[in-house]
């Protein structure tokens, strides 16, 4: 198989499509996969570290202000299709697949236009201007969220719920031991805010390591990101937290999987991977959306969550140590509200995502013969 993948902007867009194109390679170990990114986009670091070769097509986003910006990124557009083209008729691609962000535009608008098979994810509850727009020109759209489907303004028919494929680690290993390798035999309480960190959330998780796990000996580790390591590292050992040894404050987490599944509850932002994991897991949750994404979407996937009632919701603006203390206190304190979240928080997850996607595209390969 000869697989063009295209997403980009975030990791949220490049990593479901990193988790597809292995899945291709594992069920076709000779296929050949090519990315296309923008220049300038994350895509190229965390493509380039899994070894596949990415090209670039030069395309902007559009402020969703009118601004004489956006006649500079029309123009990149309109070059896009024909340089997407290009891209195409050298690669020759069986399949075009697309997980989301700007340069998705020109990529599967050309592959749809050269009758090549086209397939689209979408990550987020509420479907992203790039995706609804391209929906009703591609052969498959596949979802994360049953609520999505009427979104969608294309043929019903063409729409599948595949979830959001997720690391293989997550949910391959039992609570229970989870737990007896972290060494964690009380309650535990995991808290962060992405890999650059989140102040707001690191301000509140801080003051509740303090005045609540501490007190009632309840274990936190709390991911502060890289750029504020030093400084919240500082402030536990000014404030006398780190030598009780059941709080630990660390720059990243790089065992999410462990850690997720050996959690009583994870206090974190509202990203599309994010809740992918937590659904698969089961695993309750305090989500506190990030304010500066694009169309407030984190917000968005949070409320279905809330709505499900498998997790509480905070908005950014609301956040205080005094409003997460209670929040949490309603949930460490009381297990058997715990335990419902968590029942609820597994309908929402779609074991075998990336499997559900490989079946698709077979499906719309077969289907174009």
């Amino acid at each position: 198989m000869r697989a063009v993948i295209s997403g980009g902007g975030t990791a949220g867009h490049i990593n479901p499509a990193l988790s597809i194109a292995k899945k291709i390679r594992e069920k076709e170990p000779d296929s050949e996969i090519l990315f296309v990114g923008t220049p300038a986009g994350m895509e190229n670091r965390l493509v380039s570290r899994e070894g596949f070769p990415i090209r670039h097509v030069d395309v902007m986003g559009f402020r969703r202000k009118l601004t004489p910006e956006n006649i500079k990124v029309a123009w990149k557009a309109f070059r896009g299709v024909p340089a997407a083209t290009k891209i195409l008729r050298e690669f020759r691609p069986d399949v075009v697949i697309g997980t989301g962000g700007y340069v998705c535009w020109p990529v599967l608008r050309a592959a749809a236009s050269m009758k090549i098979p086209t397939l689209i994810h979408e990550q987020n509850a509420i479907p992203g201007l790039t995706t609804s727009r391209l929906s009703k020109v591609v052969d498959r759209v596949c979802v994360s969220f049953e609520e999505s489907r009427e979104m969608f303004p294309c043929d019903q028919e063409k729409t599948v719920l595949t979830g959001n494929p997720v690391d293989p680690a997550v949910g391959a290993i039992d609570r229970q031991t989870a737990r007896r390798e972290l060494g964690v035999f009380v309650p535990f309480i995991l808290s962060y805010g992405g890999s650059l960190g989140a102040r707001a959330i690191n301000e509140a998780a801080f003051e509740l390591a303090k005045d609540y796990c501490v007190k009632k000996a309840v274990f936190h580790t709390m991911a502060v990101g890289n750029r504020e390591y030093e400084t919240w590292h500082k402030k536990a050992e000014e404030a006398g937290i780190s030598r009780f040894g059941n709080v630990k404050v660390c720059d990243y987490i790089y065992d999410m999987p462990r850690q997720m599944t050996a959690a009583d509850l994870v206090i974190c932002r509202a990203g599309a991977i994010t809740l992918a994991e937590l659904s698969l897991i089961g695993t309750p949750a305090i989500l506190i959306p990030s304010p500066n994404v694009t169309n407030n979407h984190q917000y968005k996937n949070a409320a279905v969550f809330r709505d499900r009632g498998a997790a509480l919701l905070i908005e950014e603006k609301d956040l205080t140590p005094k409003v997460l203390m209670e929040a949490v206190q309603s949930l460490i304190e009381h297990p058997e509200k715990r335990a419902e979240m968590s029942r609820q928080m597994k309908t929402l997850g779609v074991p075998g995502s990336s499997e559900l996607i490989w079946n698709e595209i077979r499906s719309i390969m077969k289907g174009r013969k």
